[in-house]
């Protein structure tokens, strides 16, 4: 049985790490848990010092708040497992779902899986503006990758040690979707995409991507169509 590394990018989530971690040691497979804490300023490093010295554990701080994208960089370096999870720190994606994200890896016919939001799985109701600008975002990549995905936009990525070898990221917010997933169809990797559960925040409950982060993303679709 291949051995999973959850990777998990952390900003201010003193309120859902604890369960969120919970929720992670509950799935049955043999893995390790690599925590990176971007700077948070909650409370959340206090949370972290409980994980520090445990087995199959790793904890890691930034010295300054860089962004999604360059905690999972740093997450993505610290590595062991034959296959990775990317796993936010919040309760929006449930790990119960590990298991519809890695059959198409472990039975050999993926490389990559997204887990998508749009396929049918239980979700919370979505704001509408961000529906259509996921969707929006969604369809513009697919243009410029020639995948057929519903949700580039997703949090949820599994993929396997040799894809994770092969890329090299640099985008270190949220620019790390469409650069993903562009890299990945310039590699030729073998995608494939599964439904999902969603329970999503509104801002009141911590949710961070914005109107800004949209546009940068039309940038980063373009940008890593024509250079890497």
């Amino acid at each position: 049985m291949s051995k999973l590394s959850i990777v998990i990018p952390i900003y201010n989530e003193r309120d859902t790490l604890r369960e969120l971690i919970s929720k992670v040691e509950a799935v049955a497979y043999d893995k390790e848990i690599i925590l990176i804490d971007d700077f948070s300023t909650d409370g959340t490093r206090d949370v972290l010092k409980e994980y520090e010295n445990k087995e199959n554990f790793q904890v890691f701080y930034h010295d300054k708040n860089t962004g999604k994208g360059a905690a999972l960089r740093t997450g993505f370096s610290k590595t062991r497992g034959d296959i990775i999870i990317i796993q936010d720190a919040d309760l929006e994606y449930n790990p119960s779902d590990y298991g519809v994200l890695l059959e198409p890896i472990l039975d050999g016919r993926a490389d990559v899986v997204f887990g998508s939001r749009f396929q049918g799985g239980t979700h919370r109701v979505f704001f509408y503006w961000h529906f259509l600008g996921n969707k929006f975002l969604t369809t513009l990549s697919n243009i410029c990758t020639n995948l057929c995905l519903t949700d580039m936009e997703t949090g949820y990525k599994a993929f396997t040690k040799k894809v994770n070898d092969s890329l090299n990221f640099k985008c270190n917010r949220f620019g790390f979707e469409p650069e993903f997933t562009a890299k990945v169809a310039k590699n030729r990797f073998r995608v494939y995409e599964v439904p999902i559960s969603y329970s999503g925040r509104d801002y009141s409950e911590g949710k961070k991507i914005t109107w800004k982060d949209g546009f940068a993303a039309i940038w980063y679709i373009f940008k890593f169509r024509f250079t890497d």
